[in-house]
């Protein structure tokens, strides 16, 4: 998958299965991740490079980007303005 302009496609990481204190989290009752790793990134935009990179673990908003799936797995496409902060 190649995005184009500053699109960005994120690997969500797996929802919480616990929590701090041990306690099991139903399936229910698991919130959305907000974080994932970069799986590709786009050229850019009207000259200006990107500024996230392949491999970077990235913090998003709760409702950024649109959820695909893709040879079994799941992904989002977003902007890179979507993305809060690299960790």
């Amino acid at each position: 998958m190649k995005p184009i302009n500053d699109r960005v496609v994120v690997k969500p990481a797996p929802a919480e299965e616990k929590t701090i204190g041990g306690i099991i989290i139903p399936d229910t009752a698991k919130e959305k991740p907000q974080r994932g790793e970069v799986v590709s990134v786009g050229p850019g935009k009207d000259g200006i490079a990107m500024t996230v990179k392949k491999g970077d673990t990235v913090l998003y908003g709760k409702y950024a980007g649109q959820e695909i799936n893709h040879e079994g797995a799941d992904y989002l496409i977003m902007r890179e303005d979507d993305i809060l902060v690299i960790l």
